[in-house]
């Protein structure tokens, strides 16, 4: 099934750099997106922590408006980051086969 020792245990030394570089490359990405025609605009890093938040000042009074464009960015911006992790871990296990098959 998984071939020999060696086999197994080169596959997870290259899973494991496989998952430093997906961290890596997570760390150093940053996504924003803007609601409300640009009256907010979060950004987050890779990671999914929330890194800036403009709020223009017009909706400093119009709590209803500032929460509901708040919400639907942080989740806007939250399902960014989260296709992104998928893609960069697809593309990370891309040519390992933990079968042994070809």
């Amino acid at each position: 099934m998984f071939g020999n020792l060696g086999d197994m245990t080169k596959m997870l030394e290259s899973l494991q750099e496989n998952a430093q570089k997906v961290q890596e490359e997570l760390e150093n990405k940053t996504f924003s997106v803007k609601s409300g025609g640009g009256m907010i605009e979060v950004t987050a890093n890779g990671k999914g922590e929330i890194i800036d938040l403009s709020i223009d000042d017009s909706l400093m009074e119009d709590k209803a408006s500032l929460q509901i464009l708040l919400i639907g960015a942080i989740n806007d911006v939250n399902k960014m980051v989260e296709q992104n992790k998928q893609s960069i871990a697809m593309g990370a296990l891309g040519g390992l086969n933990p079968f042994g098959e070809k």
